[in-house]
């Protein structure tokens, strides 16, 4: 996605300085700085962050940062895109492999204390995932005597267990598309995590699978960056400007609108 409505609506961002000049330039109050913004972003989530066969990379996130980055004066040719898996995300903005992250990246007490954020630009929930003509699954309180899948490492499916129905049975893969797969052969019944994780597998096949729409968790989904970034209030002011613009809108419709999940209202930036 080109998101050109930028250019006509940084004159509303005067106020926390100019960030054309961020990139390329020393003496901008930028964090990042110089020729190049190193990003970090999943590569193996479809309709969020996903390095295509061409190379390319796809996906919600992606148009993100690149819509944040462009407000902070890179051009997409300047953005180095870096695989950030969930493990090494703190440990690759404290130690400057990436100057920002977008990953599914929630925000949480615990974390705050290690790097900051800026957002959340998006709050997920988990939910479910099941085949489009499953309507025996209402809610993670019906999956008694189901089969539920999750990734290996994964809290979620143990949480249904533990906290809605006792008599699941969970099955784990080391991806997410294995379980998809077993869905669509009926070895299994559902698959949970985060909402839009589950709308990026959903959009992959239009109308083959659906989201219960139950969700019973909420993940607020931000902006890592390095502790102390003199960024983040400028990227508090894009995140709020793509929902005024239509920009959000429109990086979720470009990549997930044929999953069958409605696009939330956006959330209030957190400004802490």
């Amino acid at each position: 996605m080109k998101l050109t409505k930028i250019a006509a609506t940084l004159g509303a961002l005067a106020l926390t300085g100019s960030l054309a000049a961020c990139g390329g330039s020393d003496d901008t109050g930028s964090d990042a700085g110089g020729d190049k913004i190193k990003i970090g972003i999943k590569f193996d989530q479809p309709g969020l962050g996903f390095k295509e066969a061409d190379g390319d990379y796809s996906g919600f996130d992606v148009d993100m940062a690149e819509y944040i980055a462009e407000g902070l004066g890179y051009d997409d040719d300047q953005i180095e895109w870096v695989e950030a898996v969930s493990a090494n995300r703190e440990t690759f903005l404290k130690d400057g492999t990436v100057d920002m992250i977008l990953a599914t990246y929630s925000i949480t007490d615990e974390r705050k204390a290690e790097v900051d954020f800026a957002g959340p630009y998006y709050i997920a929930g988990q939910d479910l995932l099941v085949a489009a003509d499953n309507t025996d699954i209402t809610g993670p309180e019906s999956l008694d005597g189901k089969k539920l899948c999750s990734v290996t490492g994964s809290t979620s499916a143990q949480k249904v267990k533990d906290e809605y129905s006792e008599g699941v049975q969970l099955q784990e893969f080391d991806t997410y598309s294995k379980c998809v797969t077993a869905i669509d052969g009926g070895q299994l019944d559902a698959m949970t995590t985060d909402d839009i994780i589950l709308a990026g597998y959903a959009q992959q096949d239009p109308g083959k699978f659906k989201i219960v729409g139950a969700p019973f968790s909420e993940e607020n989904y931000g902006v890592g960056l390095p502790k102390g970034s003199e960024d983040r209030d400028k990227i508090n002011d894009l995140i709020e400007q793509a929902f005024e613009d239509g920009a959000w809108e429109e990086a979720f419709k470009d990549n997930l609108g044929e999953s069958g999940y409605e696009l939330p209202e956006p959330p209030a930036v957190d400004r802490y």
